[in-house]
């Protein structure tokens, strides 16, 4: 079965789901492990530091545009669970762009 029935902003969009026949005949369907990448491949762009009242999806929303997407703020700073991004006020919270693009080393020249 195909993940189709998970947006496209979704954690688990992209995931095939697998079917298990349980001792008790019953069939459960799950969605297969979704391994998260290592920091390391994703490329900063920059750092925002946390102040009272932030929480993960206005951080999601000013970085990437999307209030769902602040899965992508939790696996660039490697926390298993979102609120871990801004529970400490004063914490510096990487800002990435997608996992295996790469920065551009070249700063643009104002004109």
């Amino acid at each position: 079965m195909s993940s189709s029935k998970f947006p496209a902003n979704s954690r688990y969009f992209g995931l095939d789901t697998r079917k298990r026949v349980g001792d008790d005949g019953r069939e459960v369907t799950y969605l297969i492990r979704r391994f998260v990448p290592p920091p390391s491949r994703y490329a900063t762009l920059g750092f925002h530091q946390v102040v009272q009242g932030d929480r993960p999806d206005l951080l999601a929303y000013r970085a990437i545009g999307d209030p769902e997407q602040y899965w992508k703020l939790a696996d660039a700073n490697a926390v298993l669970h979102p609120m871990e991004l801004t529970e400490v006020v004063g914490r510096l919270v990487r800002i990435t762009l997608p996992e295996g693009v790469p920065a551009s080393e070249e700063i643009p020249e104002e004109g």
